[in-house]
């Protein structure tokens, strides 16, 4: 399989395990996962046709660790970003004491005033390390690293997730836990 196709195939897979199932009319149980074969079978319908061994690559290389197969590999779930809502059943876990946040710069001045807000998705991501953090915060402009005083949320009682794929995840971090 080729690097362009892989990737076309993963953002299509972002888009409906993520956003936009009803685009091939996929049905995510309330846990986020899919039908492995509903999804090939949907996904044909609309022209975007993938092997099961293609999924399996793709799935397994994946740099950001996106999606999961269940045991069996007959389901699959992207494992956060999720707009659509469902219980990806994530139990808190205790952080470390600080974790980054990446951002463009032309967001800073509304996350210094309101703090750093989930928006469309169902939490706010943030990471372990200043490169990923850079990373993301590169995808929507000059990128800013913000770091997080995860201990003091984590004391008073906010809670944490962490992903399959190791993005740290938060309802919302107030302006008090940010620094520059």
């Amino acid at each position: 399989m080729t690097e362009e196709h892989k990737k076309t195939i993963s953002k299509f897979l972002s888009l409906v395990l993520r956003h936009q199932p009803q685009e091939i009319g996929l049905i995510l149980n309330e846990n986020g996962w899919a039908e492995v074969a509903e999804l090939m079978q949907k996904s044909a319908k609309k022209g975007r046709r993938f092997s099961i061994e293609e999924l399996e690559e793709i799935v397994g290389t994946n740099d950001k660790k996106r999606f999961s197969f269940n045991e069996d590999k007959t389901m699959i779930r992207a494992n956060q970003g999720h707009s659509v809502e469902i219980d990806l059943a994530l139990q808190p876990v205790t952080p470390p004491d600080v974790l980054y946040h990446g951002t463009a710069e032309k967001n800073l001045g509304s996350i210094l005033e309101k703090g750093i807000e989930k928006m469309s998705r169902q939490h706010v991501h943030l990471s372990q390390d200043r490169e990923t953090a850079f990373k993301v915060g590169s995808r929507h402009g000059k990128p800013v690293i913000l770091t997080i005083n995860t201990a003091q949320m984590h004391l008073n009682g906010l809670l944490f997730y962490q992903s399959d794929n190791g993005v740290w995840l938060t309802d919302s971090v107030a302006t008090q836990y940010i620094q520059l």
